[in-house]
């Protein structure tokens, strides 16, 4: 349930502010509640669900994952490899690869709600590579007004991320990858004369590996196994407002298998399994009081966030079965015929207690020479309604420079 996180923190700003707004400006805001609401429901009052700063780290930004389940640590390489795995990077097919996609969010009810993402790779050598990426989330444009004649002012709130890494094969099947993220979160909302209304901004890590085996023949087909995980968001914790509530980011473990199933020249079929945990505390009642208050939150506050990361795989007050719910797991199949026409499909779930999130996906890819245009399509099957569904998403791929022949 991380896209709550945002309408909690814009509207935890928002309520503030002595500001008169027009009525698609009201609509807005409305929207955004009325799904607060929706996603407190859901949780079935469970105080525990985890949520962090920035999600929008976590949403996938590409249609080729977004079609499989939102997975993308263990699948083979492409353009959009560095949000989930950018170890993958150095397996790359090409000298060059460049990927821009689009996400429209909440497109049923609010039309200027979006991702936008682009991504860059250069393979250095057969060894290894680099790679660029920027996300950027736009919750529109809202007009501010202290009275009713005030010509108003244009409020823009966004958050962006800016990724670089480098990837490295360690075997002629192993490799991984080191990189940096600079996060910058704007969701203030200005008010006259307010000197604090400023964009909060952090710095993160991302650790992670990639196997790829040679391809292996069976009795009647040939095959290849994947494996992947990432450490991601690894860094300290976003504060807003001088003096005011630090916020953990997203970090996280993303692990995940895969195989291909490689009939012939023209057709391969891959099937893929991923595991996701958010390295975040659970939210705890310290002073055993049934509630969970200000007063734990303020001592929730005090985590640190290496000490987050530990505590994280065994503080679920319900032990270890809670802990297990704190767990997502997705399956994804991606068929591909002539290496120029792709068929996806995928399931992703998210315990009922922990946010809810379950839906289905489907997505298809064309490929013509260098180019490459992939579509997604999500079909929510939880009660809360998730902001993607019925959405089309874009990407479009280009592949470029010299081959790389990978055993």
């Amino acid at each position: 349930m991380s896209y709550i996180q945002y309408i909690l923190t814009f509207g935890c700003v928002f309520k503030y502010l002595p500001i008169q707004l027009s009525y698609l400006e009201m609509k807005k805001i409305s929207v955004l509640i009325a799904l607060v609401l929706v996603g407190k429901l859901s949780a079935q009052d469970n105080d525990r669900v985890i949520t962090t700063a920035v999600p929008f780290l976590t949403i996938a930004a590409d249609a080729r994952s977004a079609g499989m389940g939102d997975m993308g640590v263990a699948t083979s390489t492409d353009a959009f490899s560095q949000q989930w795995n950018p170890a993958k990077f150095a397996f790359a097919d090409r000298k060059m690869g460049i990927g821009v996609s689009y996400t429209p969010y909440l497109e049923s009810i609010i039309t200027d709600i979006s991702l936008l993402n682009a991504s860059y790779y250069n393979k250095i050598n057969d060894q290894s590579a680099f790679a660029l990426s920027l996300r950027y989330f736009t919750l529109g444009e809202i007009e501010l007004r202290q009275f009713a004649n005030d010509p108003g002012t244009l409020a823009k709130p966004n958050e962006l991320a800016f990724d670089g890494s480098y990837s490295l094969k360690l075997s002629p099947t192993f490799s991984m990858s080191v990189g940096g993220r600079f996060i910058r979160s704007n969701l203030k909302l200005p008010q006259n004369g307010d000197v604090d209304s400023q964009a909060a901004s952090s710095f993160a890590v991302d650790v992670s590996g990639f196997y790829r085996s040679r391809e292996i023949a069976y009795n009647s087909f040939d095959g290849r196994w994947r494996a992947g995980f990432n450490f991601s968001n690894l860094g300290g914790k976003i504060q807003y407002d001088e003096g005011g509530q630090e916020n953990f980011l997203p970090t996280n473990l993303k692990a995940g298998l895969g195989f291909d199933f490689i009939l012939d020249q023209d057709n391969v079929i891959g099937l893929t399994t991923e595991f996701n945990k958010l390295l975040v505390p659970t939210p705890q009642d310290f002073n055993n009081d049934g509630v969970i208050d200000a007063a734990d939150n303020d001592e929730y506050q005090e985590i640190g966030f290496f000490s987050g990361i530990t505590k994280s795989f065994g503080d679920a007050p319900d032990g270890f079965g809670e802990e297990l719910k704190e767990f997502t797991w997705a399956l994804g199949a991606e068929y591909t015929y002539q290496d120029s026409f792709i068929i996806r499909t995928g399931y992703f779930n998210e315990s009922e207690e922990k946010g809810s999130r379950k839906f289905f996906t489907l997505g298809a890819g064309f490929k013509f020479k260098a180019a490459q245009i992939d579509l997604s399509y999500l079909f929510s099957t939880s009660q809360v309604r998730n902001p993607l569904e019925n959405t089309l998403r874009f990407s479009l791929t280009f592949s470029l420079g010299e081959e790389y022949f990978n055993d």
